[in-house]
């Protein structure tokens, strides 16, 4: 789907910049193409620069209480310097690449709830105008998908998925926020863990895996969080259901010892999250047959989304 919007101009009789991105989904440090369309205004204009900034929908926790927040988290210059005549239309391609730990936002096609965007911003004689804002669709990485396949293989379903403000300790993370995949346990864990989450830091390299289990408590003992750490190659040729059963089994006992593929490691200002923005999505038996359950309907999502871009563009107006 192309995302268009023709939004407000520069002043009385300035120019207006509609910005096309191609359809599809891209993907963590991938291509992002598109154009920006200028179309002049009643006079003469020199554009300085046109920037694309990404930005991201974020929760961050302030004590017990829990907030959300625009994050800008990347931004692009992609043209500039020339002037554009009067009533003249002017378009200017654009290819840039997405950071490696910009978040998943759907899977197999169904939305998770995440909300990003791409805002443009053009900057004409000194003023600037940051109205176009388009969502910005992101698929998961070959490797990201095959472990998620594996959980959903296994028995686990999705519960949710945010965007938490803040660092996990003892990780390459280089973005301000991280992702957050919360999963119900399969069966055969369900009365050791009330939930899992699952944290991808992609990188160059390869991938992190931070996962996070919800322990229950015992009758003499309380529920506590454990945490482990593995590292996969993007391009890792594994038999992902019985290293992901592997990596679920450490995190349970939590054991200090981990494979040859795995490092261990602890999370440093980690703090939980509760259920995000998002939709209720379950874990087919045969991998991730995504549907919705709970009562909840993708148009909730959708709307969600729709209302967070029409609400900046009317911040900005």
């Amino acid at each position: 789907m192309v995302f268009r919007r023709l939004l407000g101009s520069l002043g009385v009789g300035g120019p207006t910049v509609d910005t096309v991105l191609e359809p599809g989904a891209a993907r963590p440090g991938g291509a992002l193409t598109g154009q920006v369309h200028l179309r002049g205004g009643e006079a003469d204009f020199e554009i300085e620069h046109i920037t694309l900034e990404l930005v991201a929908r974020v929760e961050a926790e302030h004590g017990e209480g829990e907030s959300e927040g625009t994050v800008a988290f990347e931004r692009f210059t992609v043209g500039g310097g020339f002037r554009l005549g009067a009533g003249r239309q002017h378009s200017v391609p654009f290819t840039v690449t997405l950071p490696w730990e910009t978040p998943v936002t759907e899977l197999y096609g169904q939305h998770l709830g995440i909300v990003l965007g791409v805002r443009t911003e053009l900057a004409v004689a000194g003023a600037k105008d940051k109205g176009d804002l388009d969502r910005l669709d992101v698929a998961p990485l070959p490797a990201q998908e095959a472990i998620l396949e594996a959980f959903g293989r296994l028995g686990f379903g999705f519960r949710s998925a945010d965007l938490e403000y803040g660092r996990i300790g003892g990780t390459g993370q280089q973005l301000p926020f991280y992702q957050e995949l919360e999963l119900t346990p399969a069966p055969q864990y369900a009365h050791q863990v009330n939930e899992i989450e699952v944290t991808f830091l992609a990188g160059p390299g390869g991938i992190e895996v931070v996962l996070e289990a919800d322990k229950r408590g015992g009758l003499f003992s309380g529920g506590h969080d454990a945490l482990t750490r593995f590292t996969v190659g993007h391009h890792d040729s594994r038999d992902w259901n019985t290293e992901v059963d592997g990596w679920v089994r450490q995190l349970v006992e939590h054991r200090t010892a981990y494979g040859a593929h795995g490092h261990g490691d602890h999370h440093e200002d980690h703090r939980r999250s509760g259920p995000g923005m998002g939709t209720v999505v379950a874990a087919g038996a045969a991998g991730l047959a995504v549907g919705v359950v709970g009562g909840m309907v993708a148009a909730e999502v959708v709307d969600e989304v729709g209302d967070f871009f029409e609400g900046d563009e009317e911040d900005e107006g």
